[in-house]
């Protein structure tokens, strides 16, 4: 399987310059990808900012989906922005969403049932396994990273394994960080040879730089107003993961609720996740793309 993703060929391709730089092609569609490097602070819609570290660069949520798109994806909408590597050698991306589900409560913290999350994939992805061919078929093979929940920034991280009928590992990253009326969604996507690695990166550089804005944090909910989501931690683990991305492939199948130990957990279909994260990183350059011609721009205060 290739390594290489359109999004990172794209960046390379640009010859990144001080400040902001613009593409144009045949490649782009003609659209413009107003790439702002490192060594700023960026907008992550209305909801947050990024302190955007100066071994990366990003796209807001608007050149999010243009690239999505015209990478053959389906934005879902939601996105408010993505951040790459400017070395070369590193083949990562991290995406991330806004999405407005209510105040999620964190009542779970401590009582996260790992084995009943993952008995919940698995038994999802085996009914979703009927309705596929069987080169399509994919197992969950178990936690890559265990959900855990810190309280002190109120983010929830997992990671789930899983392999291809062609036996491939796949595993993708993710982190949702709770803020007043819903939760940032940062999906890093990687191989699981360098995940650890760049898991290590996403941890240390980006997840700290990103600052939920005045009276969006988690702790300006108001009961007396606000909305709370229908479910907790574990929903979103299951629910969440499923559906955001499934969205993106246009996937949406049946999602089936059932309760156990007194909470719902929603069944996801991974079939449309684990299918989305392979094409992603299954992508390169093709022959007939030319590379895009660079301008340089000095926009300095450019954000979503």
């Amino acid at each position: 399987m290739k390594t290489l993703r359109l999004a990172l060929i794209f960046l390379l391709s640009l010859g990144l310059v001080a400040g902001q730089a613009s593409a144009e092609g045949e490649g782009a569609k003609g659209n413009s990808y107003r790439w702002i490097q490192g060594g700023t602070k960026v907008d992550l819609g209305t909801v947050a900012t990024l302190d955007l570290g100066t071994p990366f660069v990003f796209l807001n949520g608007d050149d999010t989906r243009k690239l999505l798109k015209d990478s053959k994806d389906i934005p879902s909408g939601k996105e408010i922005g993505s951040i790459f590597p400017v070395n070369e050698q590193e083949q990562w991306e991290v995406i991330l969403e806004y999405i407005d589900t209510g105040h999620i409560k964190d009542e779970e913290k401590k009582d996260l049932d790992a084995d009943a999350i993952l008995k919940s994939y698995r038994e999802g992805t085996e009914e979703q396994n009927k309705q596929v061919p069987d080169e399509n078929k994919l197992q969950v093979t178990g936690w890559d990273v265990k959900p855990f929940y810190d309280e002190k920034t109120h983010n929830l991280t997992w990671s789930i394994a899983a392999q291809n009928a062609q036996k491939e590992a796949l595993v993708n990253y993710n982190v949702r960080m709770l803020t007043r009326t819903g939760y940032i969604s940062v999906v890093l996507i990687s191989d699981p040879a360098h995940r650890a690695k760049d898991q290590e990166l996403l941890a240390s550089q980006i997840i700290p730089k990103i600052a939920a804005k005045q009276g969006q944090r988690y702790e300006d909910f108001d009961a007396s107003k606000d909305k709370v989501a229908e479910y907790g931690l574990s929903g979103l683990i299951l629910g969440g993961a499923g559906l955001a991305v499934a969205k993106k492939v246009g996937l949406l199948a049946m999602i089936a609720l059932f309760l156990k130990k007194g909470w719902i957990i929603i069944v996801a279909l991974l079939a449309g996740v684990w299918t989305w994260i392979k094409s992603r990183m299954g992508r390169s350059r093709r022959n007939d793309q030319p590379a895009p011609q660079e301008t340089a721009a000095k926009d300095e205060n450019a954000s979503s």
